[in-house]
């Protein structure tokens, strides 16, 4: 299985290839700008966070646009990931009016997919100005806290995914969890 991190200049980029290479994934992280043509023959991407207000800034976040409408395999958006797909889909984005770091309480609404097997709350570790404001249209909410609406996303007819928090931190409860269950998608999506 081969799944690739974009590199977005999130502070947390390394640890989401290393938990890759925990579950014996084959990955490597390549910049933003890789043309989708490098990224074709991949099983699965994770988009991963970036420098605040990154999921805004235009150029900031390369050429994930091309690689959410090209890409036909699984994809997970981390943090400014998960911002920039949704505003790529017709969502919105702004500040969020508990900015979140540290510690969440996160609230699961829905165990498929990511959430698979794990428990309805538990603390996840959050890094963020901006959230997530409205869900593109097609995409369900799968995860909230109280301060943070949107902490978990899904697309109903794509294999498209994005948290708010970060799964790659060790902070993070059922973190390695989260990344099998989005590895899990991905073996099912190549069968």
């Amino acid at each position: 299985m081969k799944v690739y991190v974009v590199d977005n200049g999130g502070q947390w980029t390394h640890r989401e290839w290393r938990v890759l290479k925990y579950l014996k994934v084959e990955t490597k992280i390549v910049p933003n700008t890789t043309p989708f043509s490098e990224l074709a023959d991949l099983d699965g991407l994770v988009m991963s966070g970036g420098a605040p207000d990154g999921a805004s800034g235009s150029d900031a976040m390369g050429r994930n646009g091309e690689y959410l409408d090209k890409a036909e395999y699984p994809v997970l958006g981390i943090c400014a990931g998960m911002q920039f797909m949704s505003e790529h889909f017709g969502g919105t984005v702004g500040p969020g009016e508990s900015p979140e770091y540290g510690r969440v309480a996160l609230k699961v609404s829905d165990h498929g997919d990511l959430f698979r097997g794990l428990p309805s709350e538990f603390s996840v570790w959050a890094s963020h100005n901006d959230e997530v404001k409205s869900v593109p249209p097609g995409f369900e909410v799968v995860a909230s806290s109280a301060s943070c609406p949107v902490e978990a996303i899904r697309s109903a007819s794509k294999p498209l995914f994005g948290v708010q928090f970060h799964p790659e931190v060790e902070h993070t409860e059922h973190g390695l969890q989260i990344f099998q269950n989005f590895l899990d998608v991905v073996s099912e999506k190549r069968r």
